[in-house]
Formats: structure tokens, sequence, C-alpha cells
């Protein structure tokens, strides 16, 4: 299941800002990053006149942007989704997802503080408050970094919530174009090629694999 972790804080706090400085710190160290933003107020995300705007206004329930380079969802939905609800349905292939707001989903949380803009936190160890960022010190219960410390904040998520990057290491290359990998599938190659080395005879301490298969064509 992939972990979520909410950024939260009141207004002005700098929840964008930490976002965009954190992002590039976990991808540094191998992580796939999905980021979901909660607006209560709503939003549109086409252009009237678009071809996509004109199928969903023709009253289609979903349009789909497909590109060589990218791909976009547009899709009617009945209620607000919770964060578990919207990594079920429409996440995969990430190692953590990173959500702006959802102050009140159950997902812990990361709060960012700063001492010119608020008086008092927004959220409590009973709110699943996981960390707070600030420029403040603080004397409560969950680990405090300043608000330039990327790489300490990272550290800690890497700790707390995402799984060890023993696996890292696993590469597949198909014709010579390398092949990204999820987490899950690294640790699925590696724990059955691994398995399977090990158990031949003179290979039971297997460090380094490779693998080459040449086929036909």
């Amino acid at each position: 299941m992939i972990p979520i972790i909410s950024i939260v804080g009141k207004s002005d706090s700098g929840k964008t800002t930490l976002i965009e400085k954190l992002i590039p710190e976990l991808t540094r160290r191998g992580y796939r990053i999905a980021t979901v933003k909660h607006d209560i107020h709503g939003f549109e995300v086409d252009r009237e006149g678009k071809d996509s705007w004109r199928h969903k206004k023709a009253g289609a329930h979903t349009v789909i942007i497909s590109s060589p380079q990218r791909l976009a969802l547009i899709r009617d939905v009945e209620k607000d989704l919770t964060l578990e609800e919207i990594r079920e349905k429409l996440v995969q292939d990430v190692d953590l997802i990173i959500s702006e707001g959802y102050k009140k989903d159950a997902q812990p949380k990361i709060e960012v503080f700063r001492k010119e803009k608020h008086q008092e936190l927004l959220c409590t160890k009973k709110d699943n408050l996981a960390a707070v960022v600030t420029n403040q010190s603080f004397d409560i219960d969950v680990p405090c970094f300043d608000l330039e410390d990327m790489k300490g904040l990272a550290d800690f998520i890497g700790k707390s919530f995402l799984p060890s990057k023993t696996n890292e290491n696993v590469s597949l290359k198909v014709d010579g174009k390398e092949i990204p990998l999820n987490r899950f599938v690294r640790g699925l190659l590696s724990n059955t090629i691994k398995g399977i080395a090990t158990s031949l005879k003179g290979c039971e301490t297997a460090g380094r694999i490779e693998i080459h298969i040449k086929g036909k064509g």
C-alpha cells in the first residue's frame, strides 16, 4: 500500500514551497512521488473551446488527454474523495503520495509553521501529527525540522514511512532501453532472482547478479 503524508498548515505558512523543496530531495534518492492538492472551492483544468473541454461539456463522465509525455484525467466525482479513495482509485506506480491540505484526513501530517505568521500549531498528535517544519522551537513529542532542512526531513520520511531502498540497484533493460520499475516490481524481481540464484550450487552467497536474455529477432 502506497504511504500518504499530508503537508498541512495555516494560510500562508508555506506548504507549497515546502513541497517544491522536498520533492527534489526525495526523487534524488530514487523515490517516485505523486502529489494531491486539495481545493475545497473547486477548480478548472481545461480551457473553454479545447477538444477535451468540448468532450466534457457534451456530457462525458471521464475525459483522458494523452500524449507521448503526459496523461491527464478529468473525471466527475459524487463527493470529495478521501486520500485513501484517491490512492485506491487513481494512483499507482509511485512510492509515496504527498498531499497539500487534507488537514481533517486521518493520514500522517507534517505541519509547516512560521512564527511571524501564526500563534499556535494547527495539529497535535491526536490529529496524527508526525513532524513540524518551523523556524520556532516547540516542546512537543514529535520531530521538528528547520524550514530549510530538506535533507533531515527526507531522512525522517524515508525512515518512518518508506521501505528500505535495498532494491534500488535493481534495473531492467529491454533492447537497450531501461524500463522504469516501481518499488513493488523491484522487490519482486530482487527476491525472486536472488532466491533462485542462491539455491544453485556455488551461488549460496550471491551478491551482484546479472542476467542477459537474448531473444530472436
